[in-house]
């Protein structure tokens, strides 16, 4: 059997782990060959740590591309995370058209907010960038406040009513004509109300993510025990599960609950040590776990 290939696009903080130091490792747990592109090499992310250094490689970007290209290299998926100007998306972009075969599922996870604000290096005018790339994607990974900015919505704390989410996922499917992966998302209301929707997974259904599919028009929930306090790093450690159990033939329902899972044991296992939630969660110890997950099907 070949294996599968995904091109990762993404920053690389040091220490700290997120980004390409998290998708690397799953990627790979899930025997899935992960070929990295790095848009900037940072000593730490900028999440609670000061005095960090910044090495932009907006300008290795395309040299390494025409490398790639004259060695005809091809990708089962291309995931791409955190980018930080107008001229990355417009590269990344680029990027896409040039390596994307018929079969390549593109996997844009448009990090550029959360908690409700933009964050602070990015101007305004960000978002329309953010949502000019997620028009080339199979699959788009926003949260709840990203989901706000690429629809030009004011953002909403939760919890949430079923019609709100149901109806954001409506709307953000139309920008790609595809799936969507919505993260954040918890609700007033203890019943689901499972005989109206396709799946929901999780014993007690508090928090995790909700997908959609534009085709279809199947919604599914993915939720878990609220865990207490923030953590760095999760949203990259749940989008790698779903970009992993995407390429292994997952259903995009059975990709969420999977990725839900690794993710909320992952802060589980650091709540309990104790560890400070700069440094990121302990995603290493459940990799096993995963990898025979995602064996089963």
């Amino acid at each position: 059997m070949i294996q599968k290939r995904v091109l990762a696009i993404h920053d690389i903080s040091c220490f700290g782990k997120c980004s390409l130091t998290v998708a690397l490792p799953i990627i790979s747990s899930a025997g899935i060959e992960c070929t990295v592109m790095p848009t900037a090499v940072l000593s730490t992310h900028t999440g609670g740590f000061t005095g960090f250094t910044y090495r932009d490689l907006t300008d290795d970007l395309l040299p390494i591309l025409k490398h790639w290209k004259s060695l005809d290299l091809k990708f089962d998926a291309i995931y791409t995370g955190f980018l930080g100007s107008f001229e990355q998306i417009d590269i990344v972009s680029s990027i896409i058209d040039e390596l994307r075969g018929k079969d390549t599922i593109v996997i844009v996870d448009p990090v550029m907010a959360d908690n409700g604000e933009l964050y602070s290096i990015f101007d305004p005018s960000f978002p329309s960038g953010m949502k000019k790339l997620c028009k080339k994607a199979n699959v788009i990974l926003p949260n709840i406040t990203e989901a706000a900015l690429l629809l030009e919505e004011e953002y909403r704390p939760g919890p949430y009513s079923k019609e709100y989410i149901q109806n954001l996922l409506q709307k953000l499917s139309s920008i790609n004509n595809d799936r969507v992966v919505l993260t954040g998302v918890f609700f007033n209301e203890k019943d689901l109300g499972a005989a109206t929707y396709d799946h929901i997974s999780g014993d007690e259904k508090d928090l995790g993510a909700a997908t959609y599919d534009h085709v279809s028009g199947k919604t599914s929930f993915s939720l878990h025990k609220i865990i207490p306090g923030y953590y760095h790093g999760t949203g990259d450690v749940f989008g790698s599960a779903v970009v992993s159990s995407l390429v292994k033939d997952c259903s995009l329902e059975r990709s969420a609950d999977i990725a839900v899972n690794l993710t909320a044991e992952s802060i589980e296992r650091t709540r309990n040590a104790g560890t400070d939630i700069r440094f990121g969660v302990d995603f290493e110890t459940g990799l096993k776990g995963f990898a025979e997950t995602l064996m089963k099907g």
